[in-house]
């Protein structure tokens, strides 16, 4: 069963992101979206395509493949193109006199040249980014994302506290773990794919591993880490890291249902109790926790929010806070929706305020050396009561 928002709610999508991009002031005639995550957010389907929407309002999806399968899922069927090549496109909507609107994050060079041969992009000042503007329409839920967001989170807490408990047994490796932890979200109700919007970002659900492998370096932006299989493959689990008694075991998933993401992190101890150091790492990390989710209001600012948290906390702690090293992070939130990275983060610089039912998962961690991460994660809406968790809300380690 394929589950679609109202079309009203797609038509009212693209009118916020026309009426956006007109406040601008620029002279402009198309904009262009590429993006897959993006073209299911503004037509409701996945397709290798083009959403063009015109500077008079008018817009129109061209589609190269699947078109047939398009004509079943797209909301907007009446301005629905087969497309070969560009040269489609430019004959429905026609060329361009002024600039042009486009995803930079995610249309390559190549891209842009095969546009080149039919639309007028010589001039790169007559390229304009569409990137935040989408970002800063999607960051705000509807009813329909909210009612999927908070499936998945409920869906999501059974996992990490009643689910993968049960999985832990001495002598597991962490790659066991995740096979087996995939197929346990797979039958719960996961759909199957842990989606990020940063440029060549991968993962397997997300990120885990056992004791010190939990804070190995890794080029994923988030303060965990992973070791992986090799140098090749840093994304699965160490197939020869074995679990052990008195053992950390990290989680940090994301789950997703029917396109809508939730974030969260579970930390459990395998065979013993943790040591008083980790309990005091870990309950402080969820007392930072508690105190950002109540900033989580309209008209908060991220970067306030930030640095009022953060402003409190000794050194000793912050040496290890979100990272270690070089590879600490300076951020403890991010928005979250289709993709697991969305607007807005809550970090220094980010000066625009929060609005009502936006989304973001809170995730103080604090990592120790010779032993692994501690810390919390959830997903939270923004009310006017500060933060509302939809995911179960922070939680003392588990021990199994």
């Amino acid at each position: 069963m394929i589950l679609q928002p109202e079309k009203q709610e797609i038509l009212d999508r693209i009118g916020k992101l026309y009426n956006e991009i007109k406040k601008q002031g620029r002279n402009w005639d198309f904009i262009f979206i590429a993006d897959k995550m993006n073209q299911y957010y503004f037509t409701g389907t996945i397709q290798e395509g083009l959403f063009v929407l015109k500077n008079d309002g008018s817009y129109y999806y061209f589609v190269r493949r699947s078109f047939d399968r398009a004509k079943k899922e797209c909301l907007l069927e009446e301005n629905l193109h087969p497309m070969t090549s560009y040269k489609d496109v430019v004959n429905i909507t026609g060329k361009n006199a002024g600039g042009i609107y486009i995803e930079t994050e995610n249309i390559t060079y190549a891209m842009l040249e095969r546009m080149g041969k039919y639309f007028d992009i010589s001039d790169k000042s007559g390229i304009f980014s569409a990137d935040r503007t989408i970002q800063k329409i999607r960051a705000v839920k509807s009813p329909y994302e909210l009612s999927w967001m908070e499936e998945s989170g409920r869906q999501h807490r059974i996992l990490l506290e009643d689910i993968i408990p049960a999985l832990l047994r001495e002598g597991m490796s962490e790659t066991e773990l995740m096979a087996e932890m995939y197929n346990k979200m797979i039958n719960l109700g996961y759909h199957g794919v842990t989606r990020f919007g940063k440029f060549q970002s991968e993962t397997v659900i997300g990120q885990y591993g056992f004791g010190e492998n939990s804070i190995y370096p890794t080029n994923f932006d988030g303060p965990g880490g992973m070791k992986g299989m090799n140098s090749a493959v840093p994304i699965i689990g160490d197939r020869n890291r074995l679990l052990k008694k008195g053992d950390l075991v990290f989680i940090d998933v994301g789950y997703g249902v029917n396109g809508y993401h939730s974030d969260r992190t579970q930390i459990y101890m395998f065979g013993m109790n943790p040591p008083d150091y980790a309990l005091k790492a870990h309950k402080k990390c969820m007392e930072i926790q508690k105190e950002t989710a109540a900033l989580l209001k309209p008209g908060n600012i991220p970067g306030e929010i930030y640095n009022s948290v953060t402003s409190t906390l000794d050194a000793g702690f912050l040496s290890g806070f979100m990272g270690t090293g070089s590879d600490r992070v300076k951020f403890i939130g991010h928005g979250i929706g289709l993709q697991v990275d969305e607007y807005p983060v809550i970090a220094n610089r980010f000066d625009e305020p929060l609005a009502e039912n936006m989304t973001l998962a809170i995730e103080p961690k604090q990592s120790l050396e010779n032993f692994g991460i501690v810390g919390v994660e959830d997903t939270y809406v923004v009310t006017k009561d500060g933060g509302r968790c939809i995911t179960g809300g922070e939680k003392e380690i588990i021990v199994v």
